[in-house]
């Protein structure tokens, strides 16, 4: 199983959103840099993820799986684009903000702290594990 990080704007899409999609979970879809894109290509199901919320709050509120692989975006007929679907497995007990993963020495190599503009990232387990653990969530 892999590890990623998928952040939204929570006035756009956010956990709510994601979770009122249900089992069925939905397309993450609309991204348009190429390294996202090329992280969603790696992923199969099971693999788990961050939901963050960007811009506003800056924190780590949630984890969801990923339920499909790697197919066209369907907000787009470009042919570059693709995406993944995914579902909400469960919220954090405490949301993880920027600025604690900033702090924790066990988190300076995280993407999100080098390239925090990256909107589809990987998460490595040892990563995984500590926000978890700061959040009051079983990894």
């Amino acid at each position: 199983m892999a590890y990623w990080l998928f952040k939204s704007e929570p006035d756009v899409f956010g956990w709510d959103e994601q979770v009122a999609l249900g089992e069925a979970g939905g397309e993450w879809h609309g991204v348009r840099n190429y390294q996202a894109r090329n992280n969603m290509r790696l992923m199969r199901p099971g693999d788990r993820g961050f939901f963050y919320h960007s811009q506003k709050g800056r924190e780590v509120v949630g984890i969801v799986e990923v339920i499909g692989t790697c197919h066209p975006d369907s907000t787009t007929d470009d042919p570059r684009w693709d995406c993944v679907d995914v579902r909400a497995l469960r919220p954090f007990a405490r949301p993880v903000t920027l600025e604690e993963i900033r702090a924790d020495p066990a988190l300076a190599d995280m993407v999100l702290v080098r390239n925090s503009r990256l909107s589809v990232q990987p998460v490595t387990e040892d990563q995984w594990r500590r926000i978890c653990e700061l959040g009051g969530t079983e990894p």
